[in-house]
């Protein structure tokens, strides 16, 4: 199923970035491939159950770039496929102390927790890997 979305792998983890356009999808997943993540896709990602789990791909024709505003539309470093743990919806004005909240595929059991970030705070990028490193071992 094809999702509107950027999706990135840091270590192995994929991580979906969920926002409207012009929300700063791509530009958190510049700061993040700049600290060592791997673009998977850029706006629009494949998602597909395999067993329990989900996996991300992009569709053939924008793999391996992603659009810099301003710059136009870059190569850059990418994975081809990922298990994806976490979701990320962006909000200008996350809330301080949000209730766990889950994301899945529209039409599957299967759910992955999903987290509130301020797509440009500076923090956002160690904030994001500080709340994949608490996730529980697959």
């Amino acid at each position: 199923m094809l999702v509107h979305a950027t999706t990135v792998d840091i270590v192995g983890l994929g991580v979906l970035i969920l926002g409207p356009p012009g929300a700063g999808k791509s530009d958190l997943a510049l700061r993040l491939i700049a600290d060592g993540a791997l673009l998977v896709a850029d706006d629009q990602t494949d998602i597909e159950l395999r067993g329990e789990e989900l996996w991300v791909t992009a569709p053939a024709k924008i793999a391996g770039l992603i659009e810099a505003r301003g710059h136009g539309i870059v190569p850059v470093a990418t994975k081809r496929a990922a298990r994806l743990v976490l979701a990320v919806e962006l909000a200008p004005a996350p809330e301080r102390m949000p209730e766990r909240r889950s994301w899945s595929l529209p039409g599957s059991a299967v759910q992955i927790p999903l987290i509130e970030l301020a797509p440009f705070e500076a923090s956002t990028p160690a904030k994001l890997r500080f709340v994949l490193s608490q996730l529980p071992a697959p």
